[in-house]
């Protein structure tokens, strides 16, 4: 890959967030004990804003599906979604406290809040 189609991120919990708020659109079938009680907060991205939603939406019907503390099903659920939707390659960190330094595929990378845990989400590249 060139320089232009990847992009390396760092990632520190410690760091000032300055994000977008995003609120789930309202769901046709209301389930109990949802989740998702309304509002993501979009960390950094570059990311197409439709990808964007498909990726909080995932982690919210990963929240419902799984308990918080499960991380590791919650990130398995979103991997394979975004496999299934945009083809393989995608990588999904889920958790409270972790730092990261990877390269991204240019335009497939999100990092949001959502309730108590942050997702990470991209698809990989290699190193330029």
């Amino acid at each position: 890959m060139d320089l232009k189609t990847c992009t390396q991120k760092e990632i520190g919990l410690s760091n000032f967030y300055v994000g977008t708020l995003w609120k789930e659109p309202k769901r046709r079938k209301k389930k109990k004990n949802s989740m998702l009680e309304g509002k993501a907060l979009i960390e950094d991205t570059d990311m197409p804003v439709k990808m964007q939603i498909q990726a909080m939406s995932y982690a919210s019907q990963a929240l419902d599906l799984y308990d918080v503390l499960d991380c590791k099903s919650i990130a398995a659920h979103i991997k394979k979604e975004f496999d299934k939707k945009y083809g393989g390659g995608w990588q999904c960190v889920v958790g409270s406290n972790f730092g990261c330094f990877f390269t991204h595929t240019k335009g497939t990378f999100i990092y949001f809040t959502l309730e108590t845990l942050n997702f990470l989400i991209f698809k990989g590249a290699s190193s330029p």
